[in-house]
């Protein structure tokens, strides 16, 4: 294992964890991948951040971020080949929608996924909040080829997984909606290099042992 570089401690399922695990895969950051188990969180982590949520991005001066969208943009200020970041111009609008993504919309696909943790008798009601929210995309995907404008790029990467994991929640009342420049943007996303290069299985990280480093010249660009 090559020393000074950074680890990620990540989940494989989770969204926030994927959308990080793109922006260092595109912009090719080479690190140590740390995949956790969310039921067996190691001290390391817990130690780097108490928080105790994924994805967490510990920098070889011991920095330590622990936000996806702040590990997305430390990323792709390092490198960004595929030109994902927004336009200056268009960048309030862009953190604006992501905004939405991580706040209302994810709140709703909690409620919609798991309504039981949240005391609801079903997922019915949140379903219906966060179909508004999908539904603007739909219109906006209307528009333009991706989210983030005429090329895949940061906004597209930030909001996949979780409609991903929305569409996943019951995939046949997903297919009946009348959003095909969704569900198209949808199924290129899951059939993209991109998409495999960052969901490939590995064993829960072990302290004291040392796995192999990740990161590739290769870059993805078939979204």
């Amino acid at each position: 294992m090559p020393e000074n570089l950074p680890f990620l401690y990540s989940f494989r399922r989770c969204p926030y964890a994927m959308r990080a695990r793109m922006a260092l895969h595109t912009s090719a950051t080479v690190l140590e991948h740390r995949e956790i188990e969310l039921k067996n969180k190691p001290a390391a982590m817990l130690a780097a951040s108490p928080k105790g949520t994924v994805p967490v991005l510990v920098l070889p001066d011991g920095r330590v971020i622990d936000e996806s969208l702040d590990i997305m943009r430390w990323a792709l200020a390092k490198r960004d080949p595929l030109h994902w970041r927004p336009p200056a111009d268009q960048e309030p609008a862009a953190l604006d929608l992501i905004a939405q993504n991580d706040g209302p919309f994810k709140q709703a696909l909690d409620r919609y996924k798991y309504p039981y943790r949240f005391g609801l008798n079903d997922g019915i009601s949140p379903r219906d909040a966060g179909a508004g929210f999908l539904h603007a995309l739909e219109e906006q995907l209307q528009t333009q080829v991706f989210l983030n404008g005429s090329t895949w790029g940061l906004v597209d990467a930030a909001l996949a997984p979780f409609v991903r994991q929305f569409a996943h929640t019951d995939k046949a009342w997903f297919s009946q909606q009348p959003w095909p420049r969704l569900a198209q943007w949808l199924a290129d996303f899951e059939a993209s290099d991109l998409f495999a290069a960052i969901m490939h299985k590995r064993a829960p990280w072990v302290a004291g042992l040392a796995p192999l480093a990740t990161g590739k010249s290769d870059l993805a660009s078939k979204t």
